[in-house]
This record gives C-alpha cells, structure tokens and sequence, in this order.
C-alpha cells in the first residue's frame, strides 16, 4: 500500500466517522441542533479538521440526505419486485425489514423531512420526487392503472410513499412493546390504499 492510498484510506474513514456521528447526534437533537464541534468530537478530530471533508454542515447534512434518500430507494425497490410484490403485506414487511438495518438513516429522512434546516427538507423533497416518479412508472406498467395519466398516476404513487413512510415512523417512535400493533394497522392501511388504487378510475375531463 502506497503512502498516498493510505493517506486516502485514512480520509475516507474520517469523513466516514463525521457522517455517522452527525446522524448519531441529528436522532437526539434533530440536524438543526448539531454543531460542528460535536460532529468533529464524535469523529475524534479537532473542529478546523472538519473542512477537510465538507464545507460546512449543510454539505454534510446533504451527504446524509443522499445516503438516506438512497437507502429508502432501495428499500422501497426491493418491496416492489420482491416475489410477492403485490402482496400489502409483503411489501410493509421488506420495507420495515430494511429500515431496521438502517435505523438512523430512516429517522433521517422522516424527522428532517418536516423539521429540518429548509435546504435539508428542499433536498429530501427533490429527492421524493424522484422516487414517486419511479414508482409512478411501475404502475403504468401495471394492468389496472395503464391507461391513467401521468397526474393520477404521481399522485397514486405519492399516496403510496406517504404511507410507507408514515408507518416507518409510527414503527420507531414507538414502544417496542407497541411495534407489532403498529404494524397490524399499517399493513391495513397500505392494502386499503392499494385495493383504492386498482379499483379507482379517473375522471375524463
């Protein structure tokens, strides 16, 4: 191993270890309650060593938003071609599956959406937008939403992102003892909402 791919190994690891303790700390206080200083305490570096790797906590925070946003993506395409993916069910519980090996990074996305820093919450929306837009083309795929448009069909998928991200949600700000309730009523909610989708049929101006 070079000097130099060392050197780069050990800028990666820091700029790794800022990440996770700013999402350490943004699931106490909320993004908007980290400073720099206890970001750069949690990574073990002195606080000037923070602009090595991002220009201030904003870039920060939008790095998390691309890691979270990423995760939930994948998380929500993985309970849409799954073998069973039209399955409510099926598709709550590769969904909650996959938050739970990510747990920060979810609470991330669902608590900043709402209460975060305005240039932290207009990049999560981009973000959501990019997603209801692919989900929005799954189901113009689908038999019984075919021949909507491209409105009915981004607001179908709209529903359908809100619903999964509500249930996340209600999932982890429960009581452990709670979280199988929740999912009861989740996995309801998300099967109503999907038999509403394939049995609605949009108005023709």
């Amino acid at each position: 191993m070079t000097a130099q791919q060392s050197r780069a190994e050990r800028k990666e690891q820091t700029r790794r270890a800022l990440l996770d303790g700013a999402l350490k700390l943004a699931t106490v206080h909320g993004f908007s309650g980290v400073s720099l200083r206890e970001v750069a305490r949690a990574a073990d570096i002195v606080p000037t060593g923070f602009y090595r790797h991002f220009d201030s906590l904003d870039d920060l925070g939008l790095a998390l938003v691309d890691e979270s946003t990423r995760a939930l993506k994948n998380s929500l395409r993985d309970a849409r071609r799954g073998p069973n993916a039209t399955d409510a069910d099926q598709r709550l519980s590769v969904f909650i599956d996959n938050a739970r090996k990510n747990p920060d990074l979810f609470r991330f996305v669902y608590r900043e959406r709402y209460g975060g820093a305005p240039r932290i919450r207009r990049a999560i929306e981009t973000e959501l937008r990019l997603i209801i837009a692919e989900i929005a083309i799954d189901l113009s795929r689908q038999s019984t939403t075919s021949d909507w448009d491209t409105e009915d069909l981004e607001m179908a998928a709209d529903l359908i992102v809100s619903a999964m991200l509500d249930a996340l949600a209600a999932y982890h700000t429960a009581n452990p003892a709670d979280q199988d309730d929740v999912l009861v009523r989740a996995r309801k909610q998300l099967r109503l909402l999907l038999v509403g989708v394939a049995a609605w049929r949009p108005t023709r101006d």
